[in-house]
């Protein structure tokens, strides 16, 4: 059995064995020393499969002897199974067949926290707070979130039953959808007043293409105004290499954006810009934090170098390395790093981060003025202002007000990245009379 056994390694490592020639010595040494151990592993596994408590399966075993040869690497190598491989090519193509629905788990159900725009859900009329009870005919109850949302992912073209609760119907009736082609939103676009406003949660195969999208609306809703955007990066972790450097190149008209370097440095890879800024040269201010990794902080160290955008918020997570997934027989993958990354000044960000420009802690942000506000109008006998009563810009400029202020006790950051845009434009291209 042992011999047998041996042999089955020896094939696995491609080695073999007879009488090693002198120049080969170094080289039949490390080889012996590599089979030796091989023949370890061969050994405590046969102890654990006949000797542990309880029964143990082969592939379980085996499997997790992988992920922990990986694992012990660094933090971003692992070994993707079946479900791990497939779970992970559906988030980086950013697309799959289902309904449509982001939902959470909520007393045993799937509840409901929206239907996608023009997906299935939404045309099928599902809403906020539905709590969704049997798929198909089976229950919900006692399975998990990833088991529900399974079971809703499938085939495109193909129909599902979705037993729905809603709060005012009296019972629960099932609503009939058919599965399509589902998106996975990584960009989202929102008007700021005069100011275009970007979040990109991660990096998949809809990123750049999401971005172009969202320039242009920005564009057509704010028009000839539009004094800048803001792309928010926070608690983005990355994702695939190649988006990065298009939505870098988005905003560049020219050199390096990201170099990376395997063990082997004569295998150095640099990519560089292309002509053409989507933004055609309006300041942009990309907000960044300890959540903004890897993908992110490429964007960021790019921008930032090129000085084509400030960089604000706090310091980035420093995942500096490029992780490649190496698909196995079996529909198995290893995600395992292969690179380093240096951003255009050659700098390495592994565990340093990308430091902002400008440092901007999230805060909280409590008002300390007095409730009755000192003024001339307050002065006895003043003068009166001879326009009387409140002017529509007046009125506008009071309701900007209420919001930013509303918006600096929400998410201070954000209300600053805004502030530095419209301070960038004040000292802009003045027109010429």
């Amino acid at each position: 059995m042992k011999t047998s056994r041996l042999a089955v390694l020896a094939l696995a490592t491609g080695m073999t064995f007879g009488l090693a020639s002198p120049s080969l010595a170094q080289s039949s040494s490390s080889s012996a020393e590599t089979y030796r151990l091989l023949n370890l592993f061969g050994d405590v596994f046969e102890q654990v499969k006949t000797k542990y408590v309880e029964k143990v399966d082969d592939k379980q075993l085996i499997e997790a002897a992988i992920n922990g040869m990986l694992t012990s690497l660094d933090p971003h190598s692992s070994y993707l199974n079946m479900d791990n491989f497939e779970e992970m090519q559906v988030d980086t193509r950013g697309e799959f067949g289902g309904l449509g629905i982001e939902v959470t788990m909520e007393e045993g159900f799937v509840k409901v926290i929206s239907p996608i725009y023009d997906t299935p859900a939404e045309k099928a009329g599902l809403q906020p707070g539905d709590f969704i009870t049997h798929i198909d005919g089976t229950a919900i109850r006692g399975k998990t979130l990833n088991d529900a949302v399974e079971m809703m992912r499938g085939k495109v073209n193909t129909d599902i039953i979705l037993t729905i609760i809603r709060k005012g119907e009296q019972a629960p009736f099932d609503v009939t959808l058919t599965r399509a082609v589902i998106k996975i939103q990584s960009v989202r676009a929102e008007v700021k007043e005069d100011i275009g406003y970007i979040r990109i949660t991660k990096f998949n195969e809809q990123t750049f293409s999401g971005l172009q999208r969202a320039i242009g609306d920005m564009r057509d809703q704010i028009g000839p105004e539009i004094k800048g955007l803001v792309i928010d990066l926070r608690n983005n972790p990355g994702g695939l290499l190649d988006q990065a450097i298009s939505v870098s190149d988005a905003f560049l008209d020219k050199g390096e954006i990201v170099s990376t370097r395997p063990r082997d440095t004569e295998n150095t890879e640099r990519y560089n810009a292309r002509t053409g800024d989507l933004a055609e040269g309006l300041p942009v201010v990309v907000l960044i934090n300890d959540g903004s990794a890897s993908a992110s902080e490429i964007v960021a160290g790019a921008l930032q170098d090129h000085r084509r955008a400030v960089i604000m918020g706090t310091r980035s997570f420093g995942k500096g390395s490029v992780q490649t997934i190496l698909p196995m027989p079996g529909n198995v993958a290893l995600r395992l790093t292969t690179a380093r990354y240096y951003t255009p000044s050659g700098k390495s960000i592994q565990e340093v981060g990308i430091v902002p420009d400008i440092i901007v802690p999230q805060a909280r942000v409590e008002s300390i003025e007095s409730d009755v506000r000192r003024s001339e109008a307050s002065l006895s006998g003043a003068l009166r202002n001879e326009d009387e009563g409140t002017s529509d810009a007046e009125k506008d400029a009071n309701s900007r007000r209420d919001d930013a202020e509303q918006l600096a006790i929400d998410d201070y950051q954000l209300s600053r990245a805004l502030d530095m845009i419209r301070g960038i434009s004040l000292f802009g291209p003045r027109p010429q009379g």
